[in-house]
């Protein structure tokens, strides 16, 4: 008689279940480095003898190479499964930290972060791992996507102090070798447990028909629009989204500065916002589950400026902590639904590289996001016109999920995410 062929993967099951605990572990392990390095800064300041803005360049790097990894690793990931993007970021980790370990200088150092590090290390333990995610889910997409998500903000919570730890004890070059290594070796060990092509994927190779968007869409017009003006206006809500949020993720040590409350309290502030954006990841991904990836953004993308909006009246010591928390707990799901999004409106098979491309935007409106908000604080003198200049940014947001939902048709999709009546 003749073997039956394997049955095909199930979305939503055990299996898929235990997929998401290896991903969880493999976003948070790669994303490392990323908040490694700013406890290594002042380390390798004084070690190289070079100013602030030098030695903060690995971190720019870095961050430039992740956004544009993304896609590339995205792409690496549709055409073969996320299993082979884990092995070229456990390369990248690992031989990323040897060469920051040892380099000679500010410029070899930065170059490691950027193109070992960020460009082949740690973007593909991000937009490939949610990517994927979003494929081996349909009914608890949401919650999946932004369990997924939540890795990086542990790897916040987590290896700061681990590092600090270490570069205080046996230096930083020595903290980078390690991290590196660590990092690769965990990385190689789990890849064959993601072996396995999604749910949608397997469908999608199976024909066109196989794997679409979300039942009553049409991937080939995506809010009726084509493919390509769908994306841009996705990766400009993005970019809007993100200079809004990163006014008071990146200037929230410094505003607490000024006003006179210490660096310590904004530090402190800072870390309850990202703790609080753990949560708000977890609750909107149980929230888009119930109405879909749009809604999710708009109201998201609403709370957010809210938030912002409090920052101007209140600015007490408790009151900050207060609104800092608000913001975490407003801002946290924002992210994830965008790879919620791509899923409902695009093909499964363009996933991958679909969903690096939006969030290589959402880094990028960070980068821009934190320095614009410095650059008006420069030239007014107020962080007032900072988080002006981010309710704008918000309220362009707003308005491309209001204007993408209504194109929609504004009616909540009966997609395959969607509860069951």
């Amino acid at each position: 008689m003749t073997a039956l062929p394997p049955a095909p993967p199930e979305p939503d099951s055990p299996r898929a279940w235990a997929r998401l605990g290896i991903a969880l572990l493999l976003m948070t392990t790669g994303s490392g480095a990323m908040y490694a390095v700013p406890v290594m800064l002042p380390a390798v300041q004084a070690e190289f003898g070079i100013d602030r803005s030098s030695a903060a360049l690995p971190y720019t790097l870095l961050m430039i190479g992740f956004g544009f990894g993304g896609i590339l690793m995205g792409r690496l990931a549709d055409r073969h499964g996320v299993m082979r993007p884990i092995l070229v970021g456990a390369a990248g980790l690992g031989l990323g930290g040897l060469a920051a370990g040892l380099s000679p200088g500010i410029a070899s150092h930065a170059l490691a972060h950027g193109l070992l590090i960020g460009l082949l290390g740690s973007a593909a333990t991000f937009a490939p791992l949610v990517a994927d995610t979003s494929l081996w889910f349909v009914r608890r997409r949401g919650i999946a996507v932004a369990v997924c998500a939540s890795g990086n903000y542990l790897a916040g919570a987590i290896w700061p102090p681990v590092a600090q730890h270490f570069v205080e004890s046996v230096g930083w070059r020595q903290t980078s070798i390690g991290m590196g290594l660590f990092a690769a070796l965990t990385l190689a060990a789990l890849a064959p447990l993601m072996r396995q092509r999604a749910p949608a994927a397997v469908a999608a190779a199976a024909g066109p028909g196989g794997a679409a968007a979300g039942a009553g869409a049409d991937p080939a017009r995506p809010f009726g629009l084509s493919p390509t003006a769908a994306q841009a206006l996705l990766c400009l809500a993005g970019v809007a989204c993100c200079v809004a949020m990163a006014m008071p993720q990146v200037h929230i040590v410094a505003y607490c500065s000024d006003l006179g409350y210490g660096a310590a309290r904004g530090a402190q502030m800072l870390s309850l916002m990202l703790a609080c954006g753990i949560v708000s990841r977890l609750v909107s991904g149980a929230i888009c589950d119930r109405i879909g990836g749009l809604r999710t953004l708009l109201l998201g993308s609403a709370l957010q400026g809210l938030a912002l909006l409090l920052f101007l009246p209140f600015d007490g010591m408790v009151s900050l902590y207060v609104v800092s928390a608000l913001f975490g707990l407003f801002q946290g799901g924002i992210v994830p639904s965008y790879a919620i999004i791509v899923r409902e409106h695009f093909p499964a098979a363009e996933a991958g590289r679909r969903v690096g491309t939006v969030l290589m935007f959402t880094l990028f409106g960070m980068a821009l996001g934190g320095w614009m908000s410095g650059k008006v604080f420069d030239l007014t003198g107020s962080y007032h016109a900072a988080f002006l200049n981010g309710l704008a940014w918000n309220a362009l947001n707003l308005t491309i999920a209001g204007l993408l939902l209504w194109r929609s048709g504004g009616l909540r999709p009966r997609g395959p995410w969607a509860a069951p009546a």
